[in-house]
């Protein structure tokens, strides 16, 4: 038994064999609900029966006019515009993206040296003869004993004595830092120390 599925309702079928049409429909009936099956050959009562009793929908040897093709819509052309003149592009200037912020929790020991671009967060101390060099802010939760060389905003720091502190290319005396926790910063061309006076939590 051959079939053919023209279109989405119509259902051709070749009846030659009677078991084979029945258990065709058997597994298939419920597909063919909505459609119109269309039998090419012999029919006999048992079929019809057969299918009325599983409210098939059918015709016998009906042919259908196969659908036109449809006509292919061309592409639109899209025309580029001219080119205009270009106008002398003037150079913008993009300023940098904020750096991000890096943490470390590491002792920086005698005879090391940091290099960062970004801001920092060290949750460590600086030993003396360990030095850091900082294009963006720095924070240092612990005291700094040794070299610092920063370029940012702002510095959070403690320092002792033996510490080197330079903000901006300004020397500061340690005498002002006091062993405690300050912030400097540079406002209006001018370096300012601010003792940070309430207990900072780090955790």
């Amino acid at each position: 038994m051959k079939t053919k599925q023209s279109s989405v309702k119509i259902l051709d079928v070749s009846l030659t064999n009677n078991d084979e049409f029945v258990t065709f429909f058997d597994r298939n009936y419920i597909i063919f609900q909505n459609h119109l099956i269309v039998i090419h050959g012999e029919t006999n009562e048992f079929i019809e029966k057969y299918l009325h009793d599983k409210n098939l929908n059918f015709m016998v040897n009906v042919a259908f006019k196969k659908a036109k093709p449809v006509k292919e819509i061309p592409e639109p052309v899209i025309e580029t515009p001219k080119e205009t003149p270009k106008k002398e592009e003037i150079p913008v200037l993009v300023p940098k993206a904020k750096t991000t912020l890096k943490v470390l929790d590491k002792l920086i020991r005698s005879g090391q040296e940091l290099n960062i671009e970004s801001d920092l967060l060290l949750l460590n101390r600086v030993n003396s003869g360990g030095k850091i060099n900082i294009e963006g802010n720095l924070i240092i939760t612990e005291i700094v004993e040794g070299s610092i060389r920063c370029n940012g905003d702002f510095m959070m720091l403690r320092s002792s004595q033996k510490a080197n502190i330079v903000f901006h290319g300004v020397e500061v005396d340690n005498t002002y830092l006091n062993e405690r926790l300050n912030r400097v910063e540079l406002k209006n061309n001018e370096i300012t120390i601010t003792p940070v006076l309430k207990e900072t939590n780090w955790g």
